[in-house]
């Protein structure tokens, strides 16, 4: 007798919720920052019940985050398009990078997406170093890529950002969209206002951001509208081997700077 070989079940779509899988009618059409976000107006009375039990959510992603990546050595994040897959030139690229950070000694963080986040990752763990993904719920689902060796999913934009400006100490980013573009900024301000250290910020591809950076001097430094010097808080390159020198020199600078300030106080103190 023929053994009963049971039918695969065809393959249905999914969605992670935070740690939770979804699939079928048990998915959601919006997203936890959609529902924080979103207002009606005077009709919307629903916040006064939900969004204070949303607090203890967002602090369970904070306390999460912070648990999982506490003893996170020394990193650098990378940033780019999930659009631009395996075969490409930018994916080459990317994978290079996360191969040189991991060879500098560097763990590698990324949005933990496809394309050029799976890149970095899949470098890094060639290369047998450290890769870690922060992947993030959308209404497509993309899900962590299968080169994240220490994943995180976050319900919320914001929770996620924090995590990639605490875990790193450099900040790659290669082309992308929306998405990147946000995270480029946000880095840029954060460290233009002082409200992190100063850490080195790269732009791999010339040909992709010149545009954009001809645009920031020629528009914001040109009609005043950021200060001298703004427009030199990161780099442009097409070369992984100048993306680590700078990476690399610059934390030996902060390194410096650091051991001659105690040593400085360590003086006055016998003085």
């Amino acid at each position: 007798m023929a053994p009963h070989i049971t039918p695969r079940r065809p393959e249905r779509d999914r969605k992670l919720r935070g740690p939770l899988m979804l699939r079928s009618e048990q998915q959601q059409e919006t997203t936890y920052d959609q529902r924080l976000l979103e207002s009606l107006g005077h009709m919307d009375h629903d916040w006064k019940h939900a969004d204070p039990w949303r607090v203890m959510r967002i602090q369970s992603e904070f306390v999460a985050g912070f648990d999982a990546l506490s003893e996170m050595p020394k990193a650098v994040t990378v940033f780019g398009s999930a659009r631009l897959g395996e075969g490409t030139p930018e994916y080459e690229l990317a994978r290079e990078v996360g191969k040189a950070l991991t060879e500098a000694g560097y763990a590698v963080i990324t949005g933990g997406g496809p394309g050029l986040m799976e890149g970095p990752n899949r470098g890094a763990h060639e290369a047998g170093g450290i890769s870690v993904g922060l992947g993030i719920e959308l209404p497509h689902e993309q899900g962590l890529n299968d080169w994240v060796d220490l994943g995180l999913n976050f319900r919320y934009f914001f929770a996620r950002k924090t995590m990639f400006l605490k875990y790193s100490q450099a900040f790659i980013s290669l082309p992308g969209g929306f998405g990147t573009m946000d995270e480029v900024f946000e880095v840029l301000c954060m460290v233009q206002t002082g409200k992190v250290t100063n850490f080195p910020i790269v732009l791999m591809g010339t040909e992709f951001w010149s545009g954009l950076v001809t645009w920031l001097r020629e528009q914001l430094l040109g009609r005043g509208l950021i200060s001298p010097g703004d427009d030199e808080l990161f780099i442009v390159t097409d070369s992984v081997e100048e993306a680590i020198e700078h990476i690399v020199s610059a934390h030996r600078v902060m390194t410096d700077e650091r051991l001659t300030g105690r040593e400085s106080i360590a003086d006055s103190i016998v003085e």
